[in-house]
């Protein structure tokens, strides 16, 4: 019973969790969005401090069952892992491991250090919520778009509007590389080892592992009952179950109540043991578990709150050059983001953002410095003054919440505006589209004093402009636009 209960939780969030990345309408964000705050890094980052102390008291009740109920990525290897276990004789296939404890303590001062130093990036890297955001973002919203605009097609030929279509493009390279290596990796481990990924590099799962070591309900052996079948020990994902001693490694016990549904004896069960010693380790040992998370502890939350293509026409036949990525001095962040050191050191790359943008304004950044961190680009929308859902779904504090009234007076960036790429400078074509497009009246044409007598070219009131985009992405100019947004380093209001 307690294994169908934790399934059915964990189908819940993991389900859950994926349709909020994959709902391009927004309504599933309005109620499954809080699922997504309640990952422990990013409630960490964004000092959602209900969600970190309600993941710890958890741990110290419970054990691990966050890593398999709430977090996805866990869920989503345990899947791979049932699947792998359907083959013929490979049901009960896991044994006894002992814990890789220094490889786990050197990753996690790693991500802490890489926290630290401001390569949050890099953290991202295997931070769990993060890394499923990313998989899905990327690997499984193409096909689960490709289907609704099959749907759309053949609704339409009906006579139906129900479902309607979506562009399918590829936002960064880079993000699709490291999303597809990353599932492959972990698809492979968990389908040979069950929860090796979880339990020797996870920096969350360690450190909830240290916590899980004195949870009060824990896993318990009646030596008694046992007859030594092994039964337990190779129904356990996470290779933590000695049988031959009939010990428990509780820092990586994740509760997935696998060895209680298997043990026709009754010799294993789940009950409350209180603030015993566990039954792995000595007085000493569970003493140095106890100050290592203690230090370890307090420099990852110290750390976090520190990193406080389409063709086109022109109505004619000739096709259109695509537009192409303007070179940036300073990336361009959403509103909320409040400053470019600020959102890199809060973004751990989940890309949320970018999937519920509903411009197609966010992409992740394939800069080094801030790789698969959403930034702004114009090639197919603006960001329009109405919305501010990317404040609005952002889990990290990475993009604080703006109302949509004060989003109209926060400067992100200013418009430039290049004289050789700009039609009517160059061609003496009259234009005037960033003048008629800029929702702040920044942009007014004048005559040009190089070229009197032809058409007027623009000039931006670098105060007036919030740097939204609108210009830049209206301009005919191919392959570059004649105008474009520069960033700017600290957010201001005007």
């Amino acid at each position: 019973m307690l294994r169908k209960i934790r399934i059915f939780f964990a189908a819940l969030f993991f389900l859950s969790i994926t349709a909020v990345f994959l709902d391009f309408t927004g309504v599933l964000h309005v109620w499954l969005g809080w699922m997504a705050k309640v990952q422990l890094l990013p409630a960490i980052l964004s000092l959602n401090v209900i969600a970190i102390v309600a993941v710890f008291l958890l741990t110290l009740l419970f054990g691990r069952v966050y890593c398999s109920v709430i977090c996805p990525l866990g869920v989503m290897q345990d899947i791979v892992s049932n699947l792998s276990g359907r083959r013929k004789g490979k049901k009960m296939r896991f044994s006894f491991s002992k814990e890789n404890r220094w490889l786990r303590i050197v990753v996690l001062v790693l991500f802490v250090v890489a926290l630290v130093a401001g390569f949050s990036w890099v953290a991202a890297l295997i931070e769990p919520y993060s890394a499923y955001g990313r998989i899905v973002n990327n690997l499984l919203s193409p096909l689960y778009f490709w289907a609704n605009n099959l749907l759309a097609y053949f609704a339409e030929r009906a006579d139906s509007y129900a479902f309607y279509s979506v562009d399918v493009w590829m936002r960064s390279g880079i993000a699709l590389a490291v999303s597809v290596v990353t599932f492959l990796l972990l698809a492979l481990l968990a389908w040979r080892g069950g929860r090796t990924w979880c339990n020797n590099i996870c920096p969350v799962g360690t450190l909830l592992g240290f916590v899980s070591r004195f949870s009060l309900f824990r896993m318990v052996v009646d030596t008694s009952k046992c007859n030594g079948c092994k039964v337990c020990e190779r129904s356990c994902k996470s290779s933590c179950i000695n049988s031959a001693e009939h010990s428990i490694d509780y820092s990586r016990c994740v509760a997935c109540m696998n060895c209680v549904d298997k043990c026709k004896r009754g010799a294993i069960s789940y009950k409350y043991v209180g603030f015993s010693k566990t039954v792995t380790e000595n007085a000493e040992n569970t003493d140095a578990a106890r100050r290592s998370f203690l230090a370890i502890g307090g420099a990852f939350v110290a750390s976090s709150l520190m990193a406080q293509k389409d063709k086109k026409v022109d109505g004619g036949l000739a096709v259109l050059e695509d537009k192409r990525v303007p070179e940036r001095a300073v990336p361009v962040v959403p509103v909320g983001a409040q400053s470019l050191k600020s959102f890199t050191q809060h973004c751990t790359s989940c890309q949320l953002c970018v999937s519920k943008c509903p411009n197609d304004v966010l992409r992740p950044s394939q800069n080094l410095e801030r790789l698969m961190q959403p930034e702004m680009s114009f090639e197919r929308g603006f960001c329009r003054p109405s919305c501010n859902i990317c404040s609005q779904v952002c889990p990290n504090g990475a993009i604080k919440p703006i109302e949509k009234e004060m989003k109209s007076a926060v400067k992100i960036g200013t418009a430039v505006w290049i004289a050789d790429n700009c039609i009517s400078y160059r061609d003496g074509v009259s234009c005037g589209n960033c003048e008629r497009h800029c929702p702040n009246g920044a942009i007014k044409m004048i005559e040009c004093k190089d070229k009197p007598g032809t058409a007027k070219i623009p000039m931006v009131d670098a105060e007036r402009c919030l740097g939204c985009g609108a210009c830049e992405y209206v301009c005919p100019a191919r392959p570059f636009s004649a105008i474009f947004v520069e960033g700017i380093e600290v957010h201001r209001t005007i």
